[in-house]
């Protein structure tokens, strides 16, 4: 199966070529990642696409002097938002209706989405909204494995130091995670000839009677 063979060929990156990549594959990873699932459809985070080599100079310190930050063609940074509010689950339902037509039943949905979030702690809002992050971010690891770019998945930087840099508090968004895109260099990077390593299937899947 190509998937399979995309997803085996596919491994965290630990330097980059700085070859930059075309725009028809990052439309498509970037398509992937508005597809992925998310928790009644609210999207509740934004992806920042990053080019600019200044601006990619000023994340590498506050992310670990990671090469791959610095050194990647496009660096994705995937920011959820700080809480949820009416206005931003009007606003998803809003896009809804344009599209499908209004509908009692979907309206009603959205009535108890905004009992059941508005007013939660903001904490709580904000953790269900970095877990629906997380699943976009897989989705755009997984796309630029079909679209054979690497990529390195980046939980270790510091995210109150990004959010200052690129003022996402005023934005009502927290960065969770960063995503360089490029393509490897093999002579700089000890991981790129390791074998894969993963659970053997037996214990990693368990059915249950």
């Amino acid at each position: 199966m190509q998937y399979i063979d995309d997803l085996n060929w596919r491994y965290a990156t630990k330097a980059m070529n700085g070859v930059k990549i075309n725009d028809s594959k990052i439309d498509n990873i970037l398509e992937a990642t508005i597809l992925a699932p998310t928790s009644s459809g609210l999207q509740p985070f934004e992806v920042l696409v990053i080019k600019n080599s200044e601006l990619k100079e000023k994340i590498k310190p506050i992310a670990n002097n990671q090469s791959v930050i610095t050194d990647c063609s496009h660096l994705l940074i995937f920011a959820a938002w700080d809480d949820y509010t009416e206005e931003r689950i009007n606003h998803a339902f809003k896009i809804s209706t344009e599209i499908r037509g209004f509908n009692q039943d979907w309206d009603n949905y959205r009535k108890r989405l905004i009992d059941m979030y508005v007013g939660r702690d903001a904490k709580e809002n904000f953790e269900h909204a970095a877990r629906q992050a997380y699943i976009g971010f897989s989705f755009a690891i997984a796309a630029a494995a079909l679209e054979r770019v690497d990529c390195t998945p980046i939980e270790g930087f510091k995210p109150e130091a990004v959010d200052e840099l690129l003022g996402l508090k005023e934005k009502g968004l927290r960065s969770v995670l960063l995503l360089p895109l490029g393509y490897r260099e093999e002579n700089n990077d000890w991981l790129v000839n390791l074998k894969k390593v993963r659970k053997p299937k037996e214990d990693f899947i368990k059915e249950l009677d």
